[in-house]
Parts: structure tokens; C-alpha cells; sequence
């Protein structure tokens, strides 16, 4: 099979972000194997990130647009509206973004084809609020300009307002009738659809819910926090996720 054009692999974009040091580089690494595995075709694969050190060759390294935020402040999120950029160093079509910390379970070529304007998780936690999950969102290159402007020129009034970068990302689109939710089973969360009830966490395993695409991680637990499994917390107690070996690998 002939190799697709660099045209191709343009339109298709797969976005990340890394900075600071919560998360290493082989986050990035096993990210982009995972995706490489259950995305067909042509794509192109970015890491926004202050320190590329250590990230595999087919990852494309890029600055995080700078945001100028107050020094200081608590780290809600807000650096993911950089992807948001009229212009995101040139980078045209569309794209998905994944949190470093998912693990890809299943397909993603529909990730690109589902119906929609701007894709989002729906909140687990409270689902009659419209807030999203940024944990992967779907979105033109360049569309919502809008969204970040407004968000450099009023961020205090942003920040009293909203907790988080997904809840004020949520209230604009929708405001803008452009809000959509992926179906429920594509991406659901480990912490609140992966983890056998109590008691039953004592001796069950932790286990891929049914239809799941992209496994979301949230809270204090991440892959290698579930991979290892949990036993300090009382009610908490997560038995080996062995599953997590399977999947989040280079």
C-alpha cells in the first residue's frame, strides 16, 4: 500500500499537551503509540508542550502560545484554550485533542467523522449541566478564535465566574448552539465507570467498561496509579487495573 500524501496527513490533527513536570515524556511516547494503533490513515501528531526533551521523532513538538496569565494562580486547565489560536502555528484542519493521561482502548476514526461542530465529553458527574470533559474534544483549527480572545481580555471576570477552562469552554459554545457531546460509551471515566462497586473492589479487578474507546483519568489516579492499584484508602481501594499493561504501551 502506497503511503497517504503529506496533504492527508495534514488534515488530520492529533493534539497533546505537556508542561510543566506532573507529566513526563512518556506520556507523549505511549500516547502517540496508542493512537498510531487504533487511528487509520494519515495523521499528524503535536505535542504543545515547554519541554520536548525526550518526546519520540513522530511527535511534533510546537510552543504553547502564551496566554499571560497572573503568576501564581491555581492550574485549572486554563492552558488548553491556547489550542483555540486563530492561527495555531499554521496548523490547518481538523483536530482531536487528548489529555496526556487517556489510555486508547478502542477505534478513533470515528472520532473524526461523528456529527458536529464542537465535540466534547459530557461531565460524568453532574450530566443535567451542559459542562464538558476536556479531556478529549474535537474542533476546526482556527473556528473559535472567539473563544480565546474573549478569554485574554476578561479572564478575572472569567475566573470568578467559572471554575475551570471546561466549564468556561462549555457555557460559550453552547451559548453559540455549536456544543455536542460524544456518545456516552466512547470515553467513559475510569473513576467513575471502571471500578468494580463497593465491596466488590476488595476482590474485583478494575475492567474496561463496555463500548469504551479512550479511557479517561481524572483525580489522583492516573494509568501507572491504576496499573499498580490502590490499598490506603479505605473506601478507595482499587485491586490491580491489569488491563492498563495492555494498552498503555510505547
Amino acid at each position: 500500500m502506497s503511503a497517504p500524501s503529506p496533504a492527508t496527513a495534514r488534515q488530520r490533527h492529533v493534539i497533546c499537551m505537556k508542561w510543566g513536570t506532573k507529566y513526563g515524556p512518556e506520556y507523549v511516547n505511549r500516547l502517540y503509540a496508542m493512537v498510531r494503533r487504533h487511528l487509520s490513515g494519515a495523521f499528524n501528531f503535536v505535542c504543545l508542550t515547554d519541554d520536548a526533551t525526550g518526546i519520540r521523532p513522530e511527535v511534533q513538538c510546537l510552543p504553547i502560545p502564551p496566554l499571560d496569565l497572573p503568576p501564581g494562580i491555581p492550574e485549572r486547565g486554563w492552558t488548553k484554550l491556547a489550542t483555540f489560536s486563530a492561527d495555531l502555528h499554521g496548523l490547518q484542519g481538523t483536530a482531536l485533542f487528548l489529555d496526556v493521561d487517556v489510555v486508547v482502548v478502542g477505534p478513533l476514526d470515528d472520532f473524526f467523522t461523528q456529527p458536529g461542530e464542537f465535540l466534547i465529553i459530557h461531565d460524568y458527574k453532574r450530566p443535567w449541566r451542559i459542562t464538558g470533559n476536556s479531556s478529549v474534544y474535537r474542533f476546526e483549527l482556527g473556528a473559535h478564535p472567539d473563544v480565546l480572545e474573549y478569554f485574554r481580555g476578561h479572564f478575572d471576570e472569567i475566573r470568578r465566574q467559572f471554575r475551570n477552562e471546561q466549564a468556561y469552554l462549555s457555557d460559550v459554545l453552547h451559548k453559540q448552539g455549536k456544543l455536542r457531546y460524544w456518545p456516552s460509551a466512547w470515553c467513559p471515566s475510569f473513576k467513575y465507570h471502571g471500578i468494580p462497586r463497593w465491596p466488590t473492589n476488595y476482590w474485583k479487578a478494575p475492567f474496561v467498561p463496555e463500548g469504551a474507546r479512550i479511557v479517561i483519568f481524572h483525580g489522583e489516579c492516573n494509568p501507572p496509579d491504576a496499573l499498580a492499584g490502590r490499598r490506603n484508602r479505605r473506601f478507595r481501594h482499587i485491586e490491580p487495573a491489569t488491563w492498563v499493561a495492555e494498552h498503555w504501551r510505547e
